[in-house]
């Protein structure tokens, strides 16, 4: 599914090293339009091996999926005997204790994460049913294998970092949800306030800035927002301390270690700025 940058961007490599033929065999669909989806799977739907996809798509900044959408690639995925996988690097842990698979209630056939299973720290996994698993060495014919796999050091620092966030469940969602909700909402109205339009779009402590007057649903739409007037909104916030994303395209989070006095800064900064007119 479309969601940014990459090896293949809109079916076409764009990575030297990556064969027109690897281009040929994967199709870019738009996120959150589930007709296009249903179209891709009456033309080719035996054909289709997986479908990928960020179930929160964080890499064309935040863009939460529509109701229904993610519900539809589970429905056809399954009637074609596809496997539906979602990579949950950004969403892992950070929606919800069981990700954003548990926080939308759809189940994927397989799950990408990333350093958060390391509590920061540099690992990567997948996973998904015993099925499917099987397929992998040694148990079965796949071959895989990394130079961290099993790094001491980072999965004790998951184990970690996952025991400290199952003691706080499900407090510690519902303090991030809180504060996210009180940053989104003063910052619109800071925004409105000034006559500056702007769309926060948010996912659970996930939150993107687009500098536009229309709301921002898929790739198409993030590309309209006025990149300039955010690069502008970036380096006054930073000159005053607070590091936003430097990207339009990147995703801003909160986390427990942000206090009241942290969003009051950051609230109260951005206002000033929007007054200026950025």
């Amino acid at each position: 599914m479309q969601a940014g940058s990459g090896a293949l961007t809109m079916g076409v490599p764009s990575s030297p090293g990556v064969p027109e033929e690897i281009g040929s065999l994967t199709e870019i669909l738009p996120y959150n339009d589930a007709a296009a989806v249903r179209r891709a799977f009456q033309k080719e739907g035996d054909k289709i091996a997986a479908v990928i996809v960020e179930p929160v798509a964080a890499n064309m900044g935040v863009v939460p999926p529509k109701q229904g959408f993610l519900e539809t690639l589970r429905e056809v995925t399954t009637k074609a005997s596809s496997l539906l996988i979602f990579d949950e690097v950004i969403t892992g842990f950070r929606l919800a204790y069981n990700g954003a698979q548990g926080f939308y209630g759809i189940e994927p056939d397989l799950t990408c994460l990333g350093k958060i299973i390391g509590g920061g720290l540099p690992v990567g996994a997948y996973g998904g049913s015993k099925e499917i698993m099987e397929m992998v060495a040694p148990e079965g014919p796949v071959y895989q294998a990394g130079t961290l796999s099993g790094n001491p050091l980072a999965v004790q620092a998951g184990i970690t970092t996952l025991q400290y966030l199952a003691a706080g469940n499900p407090g510690i969602y519902k303090e991030l949800e809180k504060k996210a909700v009180y940053l989104e909402t003063e910052l619109l109205q800071a925004a409105e306030d000034a006559g500056i339009p702007l769309q926060v779009n948010r996912a659970g402590s996930l939150l993107s800035l687009f500098f536009t007057g229309s709301g921002v649903t898929d790739l198409d739409d993030a590309v309209t927002a006025d990149e300039e007037y955010y690069k502008k909104f970036f380096g006054k916030m930073l000159a005053e301390g607070i590091y936003l994303p430097p990207s339009q395209f990147e995703a801003l989070f909160l986390s427990i270690a942000h206090t009241e006095e942290d969003l009051e800064h950051t609230i109260s900064t951005a206002r000033k700025i929007f007054n200026n007119k950025i």
